[in-house]
């Protein structure tokens, strides 16, 4: 079934604290997905913010970010009495100041909170008291990443030496703080599931070195005698930059993970297949080959293509993992081999309206089993895209539109139904697109750590809904 969708992050969605989170919200705007007949929502990652307030330098691969907790929910829970409202009506997140102002609340929830078994059994897997451990070690040390902390902190992950009784509290509460993360979102799943829509995760490839992913699986990244990586991760000069993306990430030891069966990415992956219906894995090329940076490098011009054991591993994946659905992300120059490995196992591909799009050749790029969208969280909104094109370019644009038979009143507007009307077996629009936004609303600049990425959020639902009917009849007449 061809599908349409919508790419929103969480963190965008209307609130009355300051971002978007797993509360009414949520359930709201799923609503308008079902009147409109999307299928699907994609969102961002939802791990516990890292450098940058970046979700792809996250802490945790299975954690979610405690900003996401609803207040309205603990208080419907009786866990906390009343709220106030804060930076209601913003259109940016101010993360800092939100997660000040939320944490006041989560601990007069947690001393209002009583065990139950479902906590009991949460709190016993190795991954929860692993990352609430990590996170109150980081906090002790003043955030400092785990390669500063005391020693016997540092070691406790291999040896368990170290004394945790003056933390007991401490984590008992990120416990408690991930408990509440996971059963706000389960609901929000189950409600979108309830109502034919399914959810698409985003799971970066790498893990950052700054996470409990590597501190508790040291042995599986390409580390030093003190931890430290020996190459990184990123892509060599491209599209967006001309010295490269140096992500600064780990780069796995892919011998070692085959020596264990890629246990690894088996349990990662499991996991995540709870939370969500689809996974988007952002870089999918690095299955067949991946740039490794020496760590010495400053940029990511220096480097070289390495091989990498995608097919054994992508066999053992789903040996293993049930209703495992993953979307690559296959954009940038790629090599033949890469395309080859996505399809020997059926995986949809993406295509970037704003990459393929040419008014001379419009049907050059239209296949099917892929994810087609306007753009992505890394494009600037397609209003500042065509804008930025040449009058002739726009010109032809239009032509072609309107003699094609889309007559809506704007040509962003007929471009989203130009994709809509695609073989693409699903069409994912980003709301900045839907919107007609400009570049201030723009998701983030890759290579950068400009202040304004992450930040942009709705301040209510109320442009969107005057779009619902118009978006509704695109889906309609694409016969998505």
């Amino acid at each position: 079934m061809r599908k349409a969708g919508i790419l929103l992050a969480v963190s965008s969605l209307p609130s009355s604290y300051g971002i978007g989170d797993f509360g009414e919200n949520c359930l709201h705007f799923i609503d308008d997905l079902k009147k409109s007949g999307c299928r699907s929502w994609q969102i961002l990652p939802l791990n516990p913010l890292g450098y940058g307030n970046s979700p792809y330098q996250a802490y945790s691969s299975k954690a979610m970010d405690e900003l996401y907790i609803s207040l309205d929910e603990l208080k419907r829970m009786g866990l906390i009495r009343k709220t106030k409202k804060f930076h209601a009506q913003k259109k940016s997140v101010s993360y800092d100041e939100v997660r000040h102002f939320k944490s006041v609340y989560y601990q007069e929830a947690y001393h209002n909170f009583k065990q139950d078994k479902a906590f009991k059994e949460f709190a016993s897997q190795k991954w929860v008291i692993e990352y609430a451990v990590f996170i109150v070690f980081k906090k002790q040390n003043d955030m400092k990443i785990w390669h500063e902390w005391p020693q016997e902190q540092q070691d406790w992950i291999k040896d368990r030496a170290y004394d945790l009784t003056p933390f007991t509290e401490a984590i008992n509460y990120e416990i408690f703080l991930q408990y509440i993360l996971y059963q706000q979102w389960m609901r929000v799943k189950a409600y979108a599931n309830e109502n034919d829509i399914e959810i698409i995760g985003d799971l970066p490839i790498y893990v950052g070195i700054d996470s409990v992913d590597v501190w508790a699986n040291q042995n599986y990244f390409l580390l030093d005698d003190h931890s430290h990586p020996t190459f990184i991760a990123g892509v060599p000069p491209d599209y967006f930059s001309v010295t490269g993306q140096r992500w600064g990430n780990p780069l796995y030891d892919w011998d070692y993970m085959k020596q264990h069966d890629f246990d690894f990415w088996c349990d990662r992956l499991a996991y995540n297949t709870k939370l969500f219906d689809v996974i988007r894995i952002d870089h999918f090329r690095a299955f067949d080959t991946y740039w490794k940076i020496p760590v010495s490098c400053p940029t990511a011009v220096e480097g070289e293509w390495v091989e990498a054991p995608g097919y054994e591993l992508f066999d053992v994946l789903f040996a293993r993992i049930e209703n495992l659905k993953i979307i690559a992300e296959d954009l940038g120059n790629l090599r033949p081999e890469v395309l080859k490995l996505r399809d020997h196992f059926h995986l949809p591909g993406m295509k970037v309206l704003q990459f393929t799009f040419n008014p001379q050749t419009p049907y050059a790029n239209d296949v099917e089993n892929v994810v087609a969208y306007t753009g992505t969280h890394d494009n600037q909104p397609l209003v500042s895209w065509l804008n930025s094109q040449t009058s002739s370019f726009k010109r032809r644009t239009r032509v072609f539109l309107d003699t094609a038979g889309y007559h809506y009143e704007s040509v962003i507007d007929n471009l989203m139904a130009f994709l809509m009307n695609s073989k693409a077996d699903r069409v994912i629009l980003p709301m900045q697109d839907i919107l007609h936004l400009n570049a201030k609303s723009r998701m983030n600049i890759p290579g950068t750590l400009l202040d304004t990425n992450w930040t942009w959020k709705l301040a209510d639902f109320k442009d969107f809904e005057k779009k619902l009917e118009m978006f509704s009849d695109m889906i309609r007449s694409s016969q998505r």
